[in-house]
């Protein structure tokens, strides 16, 4: 069928496509995503950073890339794997095709794979390293490659900003420090919304530092990684906690629950879409959810430190959120925010709101 690239995954099976993008090898973690649609906001999410992703959606591309929908600056997955390829989209906000998004930003991707497979082997064996690479790559030599290739350890610092910048808003009410593990831009636009001034800071600044601009309120972002990668960012919140309300969110929440002394570990294929069912512990409720995440807490850790459940996936039973009623803390490992996506959950905002109130 006149293939002219593949995956090689590291546990040997070999999936054949065609590329649009970049021509270039890629090695990296790969994941899939449920969403419908969303395809822009996905590839803009710096949480895919260092992953190759697969739309179990098939048909990709057919609404173009819209310059108003980006979720950050950077388009920072490795590689995008999908079944069918529209690449002459028929959208009046279209600025450009899929194809060229991703060839201007040096990332590959391949179509024409049968997904389908693909995603049951991730589900079934779970996330793997994988190189996307060139038809006549053998699969002896493509191992090699993978193997040869160290698994990275700094995806935050290379999506996080290099120093601090301001949102402002009309009429403000509060002023919050955002610290950026790879933000997207909707929760910056949201907190705008609920009037309050945002002063976005690198992930490595010191609480002191976050301290000294007067916070109401300190948010921690979602971002790409492994928690356990950011001993720096657990160390400012655990100086952080008690002396003003603090609200994570994804890697936020993992870094909330290290910072009090809880585990994390990694899950099997993890969390992507945005069809998860969590149960609000507090108040019985069922919230549908957009999730993105490799990474989990571990609820056995969770008694003889300061934090509570307050959520759960009704899926696997994995924790979802958390808090600290005495330190006026809490997360969610979920995305409020997420756009296009679930509403259920924007409350979590005006919980965040609250608490500053107080």
């Amino acid at each position: 069928m006149n293939y002219n690239r593949k995956l090689i995954l590291e546990d040997g099976s070999e999936y054949f496509g065609y590329g649009f993008g970049s021509s270039k090898e890629a090695v990296c973690e790969i994941v899939f995503n449920t969403s419908m649609t969303g395809y822009q906001e996905i590839i803009s999410d710096p949480s895919y950073t260092d992953q190759a992703v697969v739309m179990s959606y098939p048909l990709i591309g057919n609404y173009g890339i819209a310059n108003e929908d980006f979720e950050s600056k950077y388009i920072t997955p490795s590689a995008l794997i999908i079944r069918d390829l529209n690449d002459a989209p028929s959208n009046f906000r279209a600025a450009r095709t899929l194809s060229e998004l991703l060839e201007e930003n040096n990332i590959p991707g391949i179509y024409g794979v049968d997904t389908r497979k693909l995603v049951r082997s991730i589900r079934d064996l779970g996330s793997r390293r994988v190189l996307i690479t060139d038809i006549d790559t053998s699969l002896e030599a493509g191992l090699e490659i993978i193997r040869q290739t160290p698994v990275p350890h700094d995806a935050v610092k290379r999506c996080s900003c290099t120093k601090k910048w301001y949102s402002r808003t009309s009429n403000p009410r509060f002023n919050v420090v955002a610290i950026d593990c790879g933000m997207k831009s909707n929760i910056v636009r949201l907190l705008n919304r609920h009037k309050c001034n945002v002063t976005v800071v690198p992930y490595n600044t010191s609480g002191e530092e976050i301290l000294s601009l007067k916070p109401d309120g300190v948010f921690i972002s979602n971002g790409p990684g492994n928690p356990e990668d950011l001993p720096e960012v657990v160390e400012t919140l655990k100086f952080l906690k008690g002396t003003v309300p603090l609200f994570g969110i994804c890697l936020g929440h993992q870094l909330i629950a290290l910072s009090y002394g809880a585990k994390t570990y990694k899950l099997k294929f993890g969390h992507r879409g945005g069809n998860h069912p969590v149960k609000n512990l507090l108040t019985g409720k069922i919230e549908i959810t957009s999730q993105n995440h490799s990474y989990a807490v571990d609820d056995k850790s969770l008694p003889g430190t300061e934090l509570t459940a307050s959520h759960i996936n009704i899926l696997d039973n994995t924790i979802e959120g958390v808090y600290c009623k005495k330190d006026k803390v809490f997360s969610v490992q979920y995305h409020p925010e997420s756009a296009p996506g679930p509403q259920d959950s924007t409350y979590l905002f005006e919980q965040f709101i609250e608490l500053m109130k107080k």
